[in-house]
């Protein structure tokens, strides 16, 4: 589908919301549209909150797509969508970006996460360290009974590079947390479209290990308890809330400057009690419930 038809599809779709089957509307109610783009992580939790707001909000349209963080920043950066829905930071280079297409972006933390790393349940590794994270998704470690497994080759699975998900995973693991450090994952790994591809290879694949945002986890897969040092702990809402879960970290909306008008009031219910309730059904932590952290 080309993007005039879905311009005309979406106008469309627009025009049947806000004319409701011809009775007029009170024009002090908010109507719009809304189009936010952005993390495959997030876009489960954004459609529900999008679901519930549009309840509240019979004649505003928000649209939800993913595509990965990378996707969503370029969209907001090229002014085609009003929120930007992201698993990092933006790079100091979007950012430069963004400010020659007369673009200020403004950042909103809507919830924290815990990076987990899921293996097939025929697998009887438990735990893993960083470091050992490190040396499998290196290609230095290929296999499985080098950190106490089956004699099976290690199949690394990630997420493509346009993901913020995979951008964390390649700074915080691959390498380990050091600014000059300019290791790759290895030639070797697969890369996957979305988080729900690696949950299906992992589930068929006894030799397999990927990574996701806990949002995706299920009792299809085994997520492995990850330490630093031997000190381990599981992805869970406990342990991303106390940070002592290695790989937590912290989930963001981007719009142009300061929103206004429906994205506005879209972004404000996000960050509200009823859109908070979203991240938390789809297994994150609401961003004023962490330890130390801003409400």
């Amino acid at each position: 589908m080309g993007l005039r038809t879905q311009i005309i599809l979406t106008l469309a779709l627009l025009a049947v919301v806000l004319g409701g089957c011809g009775q007029e509307i009170d024009p002090n109610e908010p109507q719009g549209f809304v189009q936010t783009k952005g993390s495959d992580t997030m876009v489960n939790a954004v459609q529900m909150v999008a679901e519930e707001f549009m309840k509240e909000y019979p004649h505003v349209f928000v649209a939800v797509t993913g595509g990965g963080s990378g996707v969503g920043i370029a969209s907001l950066i090229n002014k085609t969508c009003g929120v930007a829905s992201a698993s990092r930071e933006m790079k100091p280079k979007e950012i430069e970006m963004a400010l020659k297409q007369d673009v200020n972006p403004k950042e909103f933390v809507v919830a924290y996460d815990g990076v987990a790393v899921i293996v097939n349940k025929g697998n009887p590794i438990d735990k893993l360290t960083i470091e050992d994270l490190h040396r499998i998704f290196t290609g230095k470690a290929t296999r499985w009974s080098q950190f106490g497994g089956k004699d099976l080759p290690i199949v690394t699975l990630s997420r493509e590079v346009s993901s913020g998900t995979h951008m964390y995973f390649k700074e915080e693991v691959i390498q380990l947390g050091k600014k000059d450090n300019k290791e790759e994952f290895s030639k070797e790994t697969l890369l996957l479209t979305s988080s729900q591809a690696i949950v299906e290879e992992v589930a068929g694949n006894e030799a397999a290990i990927g990574y996701l945002g806990m949002g995706y986890l299920s009792d299809r897969t085994k997520a492995l308890w990850i330490g630093k040092g031997q000190d381990f702990h599981p992805p869970d809402v406990a342990n991303v809330l106390q940070k002592t879960y290695p790989l937590s970290r912290p989930l963001y909306v981007y719009t142009d400057g300061a929103p206004q008008g429906i994205v506005k009031l879209f972004v404000d219910y996000t960050l509200s009690p009823t859109g908070q309730k979203q991240f938390i059904e789809t297994g994150f932590v609401p961003r004023g419930a962490a330890v130390g952290r801003e409400p």
